[in-house]
């Protein structure tokens, strides 16, 4: 089947996905119902302008309609039994969202330090950008010459090339939730 064919299809899954009526993708476009139901059945074929129009109303780019993967994975939902537990040490651990999920492209960690936790002397680096919340505890960052005490409610983004060390100073669990992107796990 060509994109001609389907375009059809991919109107009413993307459609279905903004979670829009035919009448309210028609209004927030400026066209008739009637002609957001012709395209989804297959019975008219838009012109270029006329589906940029139409994506437009999402909005959303021709190149994002043509290129997007309406396939989900399988899975979208996951419990914290599902969630694969890493291991640094034993006083670090972090369970890893979504491992298996095609062409993942950011990591999600639920992450727990003991009291004394440290990820080492040797800073860590590795490509891409990470960011984070802490939930519960404290924790102390270093990123480059920067060091920070963080707590509940505060976070961090930066760039994950720039040497970095997490230590848990305090006396409870520090817990974080993070995401890295490009995945390093």
């Amino acid at each position: 089947m060509s994109n001609q064919d389907d375009i059809g299809q991919r109107l009413l899954l993307v459609r279905k996905i903004y979670g829009l009526t035919q009448r309210e993708l028609a209004r927030r476009a400026g066209v008739t119902n009637g002609a957001i139901s012709l395209i989804e059945q297959n019975r008219v074929s838009p012109s270029i302008s006329s589906l940029k129009k139409i994506l437009d109303g999402l909005p959303m780019s021709i190149a994002e309609f043509f290129t997007l993967d309406l396939i989900t994975s399988d899975k979208v939902f996951f419990r914290d039994n599902e969630l694969p537990d890493i291991t640094m040490d034993t006083k670090i651990t972090m369970k890893l969202l979504g491992l298996s999920s095609k062409g993942r492209t950011i990591q999600i960690l639920h992450e727990y330090y003991e009291p004394g936790a440290d990820t080492g002397e040797a800073m860590l680096r590795h490509n891409g950008e990470e960011g984070g919340i802490i939930v519960r505890g404290t924790i102390q960052l270093t990123v480059g010459d920067k060091i920070e005490n963080l707590s509940v409610g505060d976070g961090y983004y930066f760039n994950s090339q720039l040497p970095h060390r997490f230590v848990n100073n305090g006396n409870e669990i520090c817990e974080i939730v993070s995401a890295n992107s490009p995945p390093s796990f």
